[in-house]
C-alpha cells in the first residue's frame, strides 16, 4: 500500500446524531465527547447527539461539532495504530487536520473553532450568498465572476473537483455570475442554502479578528505534512499556521490542488475522517486511480479499518 492521507470534512457534513454510535461502540471516541463536554458544556454535546437541527446549524455550534466528531473518528484510527502520512481538511476541516498533525490540542482547537464560527456569523450580517457551478471550465467561471463584479463582489469560493466550483459574494453579483455561467454552457447552476458569502472578501473582518483569537492559544508547526486550502501547499512553520488560517476565511478553498499535491507526493489511500462522505465523492473525481474511504458511521468505519489493517 502507498502512503495514507487523512482528509477532514467541513461545514455541511453535519447531521443530528453524528458520532453517537461511534461514542457508544468505542471508548476512545466517548473520551473525545467527554473532553468536548468539559470545554463547551453538556448542552453542546446534547445538540450533536439529539438536536434540534436548527441549533446544530448555527455556525458557532456546527463548526466545533464537526471538529468533535472528526477527532472522535481520528482517535479510533490512532488507537489501532493507523496513522497518516499526510493530512488536509476542507475549510473548517483544516482545523481537524491541524489537531491530527499536533498543531493544536483538541481542547484549544475547540475554543478557536467556536469563536471562528461566531465571527463568521457576525460577518454575514451584511448579507450575501453562494452558488455551485457544475460542468463548466474554471477559467470561464472566473471570467464570469470578473464580469459580474459590476454588480458587486463575487468570486470563486471553492475549487472542489473537476466540474464543481462554488462562487460566493453579494446577492446581485452572484446572481449575475450565475446567469453568465449558464450562458457560457454550465450544465447546472445551483443557489446554495447558506447563511452567508463564505470564502469571499466579505469575510475578511472575521479573518482579521480570528488572528487575535489564535494568539490566545498555544500551537506549533504541524508534525505531519499538512496542505493548506489557500494554495494547496505545505504549512511548514508556526507563523505559516496563523497566516494560512487567517487568510483561509476570505480565500478560495483549493481542494482539488490539495488532493493533487498529496497524491503527487505518494498518497494512494485517502481516508475521510469525520461525518459524511462529501470528500470521498469529490476525491474520486479528482484522482480516479486512488482509493477513497470514509468513517461516517460504524459500518463504514469497520470496512475502512479492515482494509487499512489488511493493506499494511
Amino acid at each position: 500500500m502507498g502512503k495514507i492521507a487523512f482528509i477532514f470534512p467541513g461545514q455541511g457534513s453535519q447531521y443530528v446524531g453524528m458520532g453517537r454510535e461511534l461514542a457508544a461502540a468505542y471508548p476512545e471516541a466517548a473520551q473525545i465527547f467527554a473532553q468536548a463536554e468539559a470545554v463547551l458544556g453538556s448542552e453542546f454535546v446534547k445538540i450533536i447527539m439529539q438536536g434540534p437541527d436548527e441549533d446544530l446549524k448555527q455556525t458557532s455550534v456546527t463548526q466545533p461539532a464537526i471538529l468533535t466528531v472528526s477527532v472522535a473518528c481520528l482517535s479510533i484510527l490512532l488507537a489501532r495504530d493507523i496513522r497518516p502520512d499526510f493530512v488536509a481538511g476542507h475549510s473548517l476541516g483544516e482545523y481537524s487536520a491541524h489537531v491530527a498533525a499536533g498543531t493544536f490540542s483538541f481542547a484549544d482547537a475547540l475554543k478557536v473553532v467556536q469563536e471562528r464560527g461566531r465571527l463568521m456569523q457576525e460577518a454575514v450580517r451584511s448579507g450575501g450568498t453562494m452558488a455551485a457551478i457544475l460542468g463548466l471550465d474554471r477559467a470561464l467561471i472566473e471570467a464570469a465572476c470578473r464580469k459580474a463584479d459590476a454588480h458587486g463582489i463575487v468570486q470563486v469560493a471553492n475549487y472542489n473537483c473537476p466540474g464543481q466550483v462554488v462562487i460566493s459574494g453579494q446577492i446581485a453579483a452572484v446572481e449575475a455570475a450565475m446567469l453568465l455561467c449558464k450562458e457560457a454552457g454550465a450544465k447546472r447552476v445551483l443557489p446554495l442554502a447558506v447563511s452567508g458569502p463564505f470564502h469571499s472578501v466579505l469575510m475578511r473582518p472575521a479573518g482579521e479578528k480570528l488572528g487575535a483569537v489564535l494568539e490566545t492559544v498555544p500551537y506549533a508547526a504541524p508534525a505531519i505534512p499538512l496542505v493548506a486550502n489557500i494554495n494547496g501547499d505545505y504549512v511548514k512553520t508556526r507563523e505559516g499556521v496563523a497566516a494560512t488560517l487567517i487568510q483561509q476565511v476570505s480565500s478560495a478553498v483549493r481542494w482539488e490542488e490539495c488532493i493533487e499535491q498529496i497524491h503527487a507526493d505518494g498518497a494512494t489511500v485517502f481516508v475521510e475522517v469525520g461525518p459524511g462522505k462529501v470528500l470521498t465523492g469529490l476525491g474520486k473525481k479528482i484522482i480516479s486511480t486512488a482509493e477513497f474511504m470514509h468513517t461516517a458511521d460504524d459500518s463504514a468505519l469497520e470496512k475502512s479499518l479492515a482494509y487499512l489493517k489488511e493493506s499494511r
